[in-house]
């Protein structure tokens, strides 16, 4: 096989992405039986926002969560969901993606899934350093290792990068998945599919990859 890989561009605090979290599970292992790994962007989806979610935002938010529910059937937590004061700012949790990519790439989606759980069915603050820290702990990466890599000042750069790279090639909702062959990218879905729509796009796509 040439070089390929799936990219999956994404924010681990993006509502549509968590919804879309077991189709990318079923993608990602149906192209690693054909040798294809999975490389997590991060998306940027909220990133620096630095004031508390007013009264509208929140609903306006909440809503989206409930179309996200219905659509998909994962499950969210909207008791107590988004609390007054609560400030939506993605970078954090997408520096956590970053920095496990860099430290352990096999475990950068396994978090990536423990913070999409924890924020969205457990209601937990994962904008806080400690939480994230610690979920990376739950996922196999060594708490102190993280945590000194989680504010490390190329962390900040590389998570940057992501979001610069992301906006360079004009994406601008997500999920959004590219399959990657000797540095030519071919879309796969700019937001939220069923699995059944994209499973055969992904198979036709590793099938010419097996073909050249």
């Amino acid at each position: 096989m040439t070089h390929a890989r799936l990219l999956y561009v994404m924010d681990p605090m993006c509502s549509w992405c968590w919804g879309f979290a077991p189709v990318a599970q079923a993608l990602a292992e149906q192209a690693a039986e054909a040798g294809v790994p999975l490389h997590l962007v991060a998306g940027g989806l909220r990133a620096g926002h630095g004031a508390a979610l007013d009264a509208n935002t929140r609903r306006y938010i909440l809503e989206h969560w409930q179309a996200v529910s219905l659509a998909t059937g994962q499950p969210f937590r909207f008791e107590g969901a988004l609390p007054e004061g609560f400030v939506y700012d993605t970078e954090p949790a997408c520096r956590a993606l970053v920095v496990a990519r860099t430290l352990a790439p096999e475990l950068a989606w396994p978090l990536v899934r423990l913070i999409q759980h924890a924020f969205y069915a457990e209601g937990r603050d994962v904008t806080l350093a400690s939480t994230l820290v610690a979920l990376a702990e739950q996922a196999g990466i060594p708490r102190i290792e993280f945590a000194h890599a989680f504010d490390d000042a190329a962390s900040h750069e590389s998570t940057v990068a992501d979001f610069t790279w992301v906006q360079d090639l004009g994406i601008a909702g997500f999920p959004t998945l590219l399959a990657e062959r000797e540095g030519q990218l071919a879309l796969l879905t700019n937001g939220y599919q069923p699995l059944e729509e994209l499973a055969p796009l992904l198979g036709r796509w590793l099938e010419r990859g097996a073909h050249a």
